[in-house]
């Protein structure tokens, strides 16, 4: 545990940082003076490190901009939901060559209408473990319990002519527990109908990826960043740890 172990750290007189083990060990003072890149071995202590809780450290990376963004929460994608299950879903848009239609009203209160789309393959629909849907009007269990099940689960909503993407601050796929997110700055979002085309390769994979790139998306990466703070007697150095 990563969190257990900076606290440890903190606690102990000394750290020392085992790489490069060859090399012998060097004034923090020295470092700072020095011109970049170098190597070095050295031994200081941990002053402080950010952010203090460890689930913080992880925020969405876009490496066409090289922007940095928190992780939107539950209830960020759980607003987006609501507000995109208030519109109908578009009768005309079910049923499309690519696609097979499931529709029904839930029984609660608000009695909401559901739409769920099932991409079909060589006009069949395949395992659920291979099957990619677009589903309509659900709520953010509704859809944690399909992606139980099913490959991949896109929200979307219905325009006059099309199905469409939802708000870019929510996520554009859900695969398994992994929510996929795409830049508002560099994506420029496509028809959705554009997944027909890997619905018509010989074995579709519904990689992100590919999912992304033909949807118009720029797909944003989980990084691990934190900032540490060392010291030793001749001087204080901050080290930033960025990482896939």
């Amino acid at each position: 545990d990563l969190e257990l172990h900076l606290q440890r750290c903190q606690q102990l007189s000394v750290t020392v940082l085992t790489d490069h083990q060859d090399l012998s060990n060097t004034e923090l003072k020295t470092i700072t003076n020095s011109t970049a890149p170098q190597q070095y071995r050295i031994r200081a202590k941990l002053r402080t490190y950010k952010p203090q809780k460890l689930h913080q450290s992880v925020k969405l990376h876009c490496s066409k901009c090289n922007s940095l963004q928190e992780v939107p929460d539950r209830d960020d994608f759980d607003f987006i939901l609501r507000g995109s299950a208030g519109a109908a879903p578009n009768p005309e848009l079910h049923n499309a060559s690519w696609y097979e239609s499931v529709t029904w009203t839930t029984q609660d209160q608000k009695q909401r209408e559901i739409a769920i789309h099932f991409v079909k393959h060589d006009e069949m629909l395949q395992h659920p473990e291979d099957t990619l849907l677009m589903i309509e009007g659900g709520t953010l269990k509704e859809i944690w319990k399909l992606t139980k099940r099913f490959k991949c689960v896109i929200p979307v909503r219905s325009t006059e002519d099309d199905l469409e993407l939802l708000d870019l601050s929510a996520p554009f796929l859900l695969q398994g527990n992994v929510k996929y997110y795409g830049c508002k700055q560099c994506s420029t979002p496509k028809p959705v109908k554009n997944l027909s085309s890997i619905a018509a390769e010989q074995q579709p994979s519904w990689e992100p990826t590919e999912i992304a790139q033909v949807l118009g998306i720029e797909l944003l990466q989980y990084v691990f960043i934190m900032n540490f703070t060392l010291v030793d007697e001749t001087g204080a150095l901050n080290a930033y740890l960025f990482d896939y």
